[in-house]
């Protein structure tokens, strides 16, 4: 009898255990949302201890499953929740610091809780808030695949979203039923927008590539290649990446154009073997663990020594995304890049975003009175104005100018700036004699692309994110067969290839003969794998748009400042060559002149 009382007390003390960590993880999983969005290492620690618990609380899950049944009534449900919760983690964790590896780990928690069918009986509960779990579950898990291209599952997801959405609509207030619609509405229209091009296989069904064999994320494969020099002494550290177009494709507060933009500067995730850390972590045993063979390679996220291994662990130069923020926010996030920039690094900034016009007809002030971008569709409290939004044309607060930069330029500096109104960013001097390079839009597409461009995402980051997609879709190439795919990718490897040594080759003739034929700051930038990448992608974007017969007149092509030389590398007959024949290949050669139009 004594025995029976001690099992039983040490019975509760387990649950009362489980019910402490179960509670403390919430506690500080609700504490991630006051966490500053910005910097570096302030929110470092917080996530480390929210790391600690859930690992606590899933290995004790685990341990003690068959008390917590019969003792507590544990639920499947519930564990889906936790194994959401530690999905979300890692998900954040990849968003703070760029790793792709995390994004591996929520994928593994995520599916685990789809193959196990832990939120099955969810409905069975006749909790409205449940569902609503079961559906947020369903649009991350969504987000997740879409970044690391597991294309056909996405669209598994998305058939059981809809079922869901219409099969428990009693499990909803009428508000809700009609925003989860919207919502599946938006991941539609999305997936739509992002298959610009369908490769297909022999038998006529559509392929998913790779990022490599898309060329999106960049690989040991796809990395272009480079004769070093001296001179080539920047690394990309800090990226913010800005979407405020009003009409583009979206999902979770990415649009078309930041989602393929922030993959275009990431490195394709690496596959993590089993290491000593999975006990530490306490994702094995019972219920076999989602990821017990993914966890991340340098330590639990947070954890002493998860930066100090003998290297810095930083494969991908960390990010911002900002969705539609106000100017204040953009200019704090800015802030903070160019504050965490160590010795060497280099700040990007993407922007994708409408324009806004100035009425000046004599500028005297390139800063401010030629117009800028919108950032916001928001009315501030502050500021007590709305955007303007394409087509509008006056003096804004709510719109980032040239001017506002100019602080920035303290430190290398590389601008990307997608917009109808982007050549108003190529005025910004160079007070600070740092290395700066503004690669700008075409302000303009041909009648025939706009309404696409405009929802589908833009043409310009498309040809920078997948050089080769971009060339079908202006060529009207709807779908190509995968030899014929991976033959012209050859093409674009090889252009790419040219490009480099032909930047490279100015830069030496610059110095053996005392000419100016490449800016230095493209020198500067050139080392980085990542700048360098599009530094050439540029190029071809260029040397496409100047050949095709559908982009006439200069504001239908690209800009860069400094500008590119255009006899010993814009115009440069190899590289109009390798273009001809990649037209040849795809067998659109009627699509292109047969020499750079004159302006």
């Amino acid at each position: 009898m004594v025995k029976m009382e001690s099992t039983e007390e040490q019975d509760r003390k387990l649950v009362l255990e489980f019910c402490h960590l179960l509670e403390k993880s919430k506690q500080l999983f609700n504490g991630l949302r006051d966490l500053p969005q910005y910097g570096h290492r302030q929110w470092q620690a917080y996530f480390g201890r929210t790391f600690d618990v859930y690992t606590k609380l899933w290995k004790f899950q685990q341990q003690h499953r068959m008390v917590l049944d019969s003792k507590y009534g544990l639920k499947r449900w519930q564990i889906g929740e936790i194994a959401s919760k530690i999905g979300q983690l890692y998900y954040h964790y990849y968003l703070r610091t760029s790793e792709t590896n995390y994004l591996n780990e929520a994928y593994q928690f995520y599916a685990a809780i789809r193959g196990r069918a832990y939120y099955s009986r969810a409905a069975k509960e006749d909790r409205p808030d449940l569902m609503v779990k079961k559906l947020r579950y369903y649009a991350r898990f969504i987000v997740v695949c879409l970044l690391l291209k597991k294309m056909k599952l996405v669209r598994e997801l998305v058939t059981e979203l809809e079922k869901q959405i219409q099969e428990f609509p009693r499990s909803y207030e009428p508000e809700d039923h009609l925003e989860w619609s919207l919502v599946l509405e938006e991941i539609k229209g999305f997936i739509k927008a992002e298959a610009a091009v369908a490769v297909l296989h022999a038998d006529s069904n559509p392929i998913i590539l790779s990022h490599s064999g898309s060329g999106s994320r960049l690989s040991p494969l796809t990395t272009p290649p480079c004769e070093r020099s001296p001179h080539m002494t920047l690394s990309l550290q800090e990226i913010l990446i800005v979407g405020s177009a009003c009409e583009q494709a979206k999902f979770s507060e990415l649009t078309m154009d930041m989602f393929r933009m922030l993959q275009t500067l990431e490195r394709e995730p690496t596959e993590s073997a089993t290491n000593p850390l999975s006990m530490a972590h306490g994702l094995h045993g019972h219920d076999a663990s989602p990821a017990a063979s993914r966890i991340p390679p340098y330590g639990v996220p947070g954890s002493k020594g998860y930066m100090e291994n003998g290297r810095h662990f930083r494969d991908n130069p960390h990010k911002y995304l900002l969705y539609k923020p106000s100017i204040s926010q953009l200019l704090v996030f800015l802030a903070s890049g160019f504050k965490e920039l160590p010795l060497g690094g280099a700040l990007l900034l993407y922007m994708s975003a409408d324009g806004c016009f100035s009425t000046t007809k004599h500028p005297e002030d390139f800063g401010y009175e030629l117009g800028g971008l919108a950032t916001s569709v928001k009315r501030d409290s502050v500021d007590g104005g709305g955007l303007s939004c394409r087509g509008k044309s006056y003096k804004e607060n709510h719109c980032l100018y040239p001017g506002d930069l100019y602080p920035f330029t303290r430190r290398p500096m590389f601008i990307i700036i997608d917009s109808d109104n982007s050549f108003v960013f190529q005025h910004i001097p160079r007070y600070f004699g740092q290395p700066l390079v503004v690669l700008m839009s075409p302000q303009d597409v041909p009648p025939a692309f706009q309404a696409d461009v405009q929802h589908h995402g833009s043409l310009f980051t498309l040809f920078l994110h997948s050089p080769l997609t971009a060339l079908c879709y202006i060529c009207n190439v709807g779908d190509v067969p995968i030899h014929h795919w991976e033959r012209c990718q050859t093409y674009v490897d090889r252009f790419i290839t040219e490009a480099s040594r032909l930047v490279t080759r100015c830069r030496i003739d610059e110095i053996e003969q005392g000419i100016g034929f490449i800016d230095s700051s493209y020198v500067q930038f050139f080392g980085d794998d990542f700048l360098r990448t599009l530094i050439l992608r540029f190029v071809f974007c260029d040397v496409v748009l100047r050949l095709h017969r559908g982009f006439r007149g200069r504001h239908m092509r690209p800009r860069c400042e400094p500008p590119l030389p255009a006899n010993e590398l814009l115009e440069h007959p190899s590289l109009s060559h390798i273009i001809f024949q990649l037209a040849s290949a795809l067998d659109v050669r009627g699509h292109f002149s047969e020499g750079p139009e004159c302006d």
